[in-house]
């Protein structure tokens, strides 16, 4: 079967009635309902034991928005998952249901049969199943429990194995905008001459590199011996080197302490071509995080900080240089270390220059930053623990979470960071484009993590920088993806080059091609 006549096969519920016809019907209908995330054995004999009871087999799926019953869930989009259903030869029509039950569908296309797995009958009837048969009774239709004596979980072979489909998944989002490999690809010819101001933390990232040679017997104290140590300029400074080393008009607006880190960062800097505006306060080290690594463990974090909040005169030079400073793009990089609070950053937002796309980055990882004192931003980049912790919420699944940050945040795009499973987006959806998802899921490019720390910065950088071109939430998210994936593969924060992310895409696009 090719694939187009596999696609055919997948209609809308108007589509579908046509194709079926009316009750009585000469050739009985039998519909099945689900998830159908992972299609696993369990299955596919649910499906082939309905197939036996009638001459068409129609598969309905849940679509996206109203599955909450896991975490990161689904795996597989809808379109995937339909396609995967359409796949099979004993399933005759596809149909994705877009209200949180079937009912609905069911009194409209009004199939002869119902049927459920196995796995719902444990003796009672289930409430929503109860549901489900008061429907079919209210035509004549009838619902049929396929046997089995073995039970697959979708959820459980996605928790405990789950599948490397971030190249499927990426192709099937590209076909779904009408977008290709091409189209993530120009961008790039346009981010030279970018003007973007940086305003935020810069944090000065120490690797000291040590030999574990003993213990203490009487405490658990590890003994090392030193090795070396390498410098990497972090936190605002390297969101600002991965944009010029992307080729924007990079400025860096940033508190720093009057010590050696101090000059060791400015000339790091200036040597990548940022120009910055850094104000020094002689109260306060510059920040440093020092990681002690012994082989390829981690084993102490030393920092070295103030993270009181800075001066009414220090705010005012802030000020100065964001007023002063012409910019398409204002990002600001929270670390939470004294420039950005609920009293600050309205400050800061007032005189911004208007018409830049604002973005904003505030972390948590030590201190207590708040994405919400960010409100109405164009482009905010929290990950799964800052948006908990913004709503006060530890329970609720992944998605309905973020789409409770996206209103709260009042932003235009929301890009949530999943860690190693990637990032959700969500975005709005204007009210003559009804088939724009107003949320999309994007897998990990990542091939082989070596250090994590830093993708977040990578993924700010670029994801702004194609929001400011295009404004297209799908290529930011991607590429914001693909640059966090180079920086996950490499040790230390360094700056990702445009030629570092195009070698990505192309993979990306290699592995695709294969499918």
């Amino acid at each position: 079967m090719t694939e187009e006549a596999i696609r055919k096969k997948i209609k809308s519920v108007p589509e579908l009635c046509a194709a079926v016809g009316p009750r009585p019907r000469a050739k009985k209908v039998i519909m099945c309902h689900g998830t159908f995330d992972i299609v696993h054995p369990g299955h596919i004999r649910h499906l082939m034991y309905a197939k036996s009871k009638a001459d068409i087999l129609v598969a309905s799926l849940t679509a996206d928005e109203h599955i909450t019953k896991a975490n990161y869930r689904p795996y597989l989009p809808d379109a995937m998952r339909a396609l995967n259903l359409a796949a099979l030869e004993m399933v005759d029509y596809v149909v994705i249901d877009h209200k949180p039950k079937p009912l609905e569908n069911l009194l409209v296309i009004q199939p002869d049969y119902f049927a459920k797995g196995y796995e719902y009958s444990d003796g009672s009837i289930d409430p929503r199943t109860q549901e489900e048969i008061d429907v079919l009774s209210r035509y004549g239709g009838e619902f049929l429990l396929t046997p089995g004596d073995v039970v697959y979980s979708s959820s459980k072979i996605i928790e405990e194995s789950p599948p490397n489909l971030a190249s499927e998944k990426l192709t099937f989002l590209l076909d779904g905008e009408n977008l290709d490999f091409g189209d993530l690809r120009h961008p790039f010819e346009q981010f030279a001459g970018l003007k973007v101001h940086v305003i935020g933390d810069t944090i000065i990232d120490t690797h000291t590199y040590t030999t574990l040679i003993g213990g203490n017997a009487k405490t658990p104290t590890f003994s090392v011996r030193y090795g070396d140590h390498t410098d990497f300029v972090g936190g605002a400074g390297i969101v600002a080197k991965h944009l010029r080393a992307a080729g924007a008009d990079v400025s860096l607006t940033t508190i720093m302490g009057d010590d050696a880190l101090k000059n060791f960062a400015l000339d790091d800097l200036k040597r990548t071509g940022v120009k910055v505006n850094a104000v020094v306060d002689s109260t306060r080290p510059t920040t440093n995080k020092n990681t002690y690594i012994a082989g390829n463990y981690r084993l102490l974090k030393v920092d070295t900080l103030d993270n009181r909040t800075i001066s009414g005169r220090t705010l005012n030079d802030v000020r100065e240089h964001v007023a002063s400073t012409a910019a398409d793009v204002i990002i600001c990089s929270d670390f939470r270390h004294g420039i950005f609070n609920r009293e600050t950053i309205p400050r800061l937002l007032e005189i911004m220059p208007s018409g830049a796309l604002k973005v904003a980055d505030s972390q948590v990882a030590s201190r207590w930053g708040n994405v919400l004192d960010f409100r109405d931003f164009d482009l905010i980049t929290p990950n799964e623990r800052e948006a908990r912790f913004a709503l006060g919420d530890q329970d609720s699944v992944v998605r309905p979470l973020g789409l409770h940050l996206y209103r709260e945040a009042r932003c235009k795009l929301l890009i949530l960071k999943l860690g190693e499973r990637g990032l959700i987006t969500f975005r709005g959806v204007p009210r003559d484009e009804q088939d724009v998802r107003a949320f999309f899921v994007v897998d990990s490019f990542a091939d082989r993590v070596i250090d994590a720390v830093g993708a977040g910065d990578a993924l700010l950088a670029y994801s702004s920088m194609v929001m400011a071109i295009n404004d297209n939430p799908v290529i930011a998210s991607v590429l914001g993806a693909m640059a966090a994936a180079c920086e996950c593969e490499i040790d230390g924060n360094v700056p990702i080059a445009p030629s570092d992310v195009l070698t990505k895409v192309s993979r990306f696009e290699h592995r695709a091609n294969l499918v």
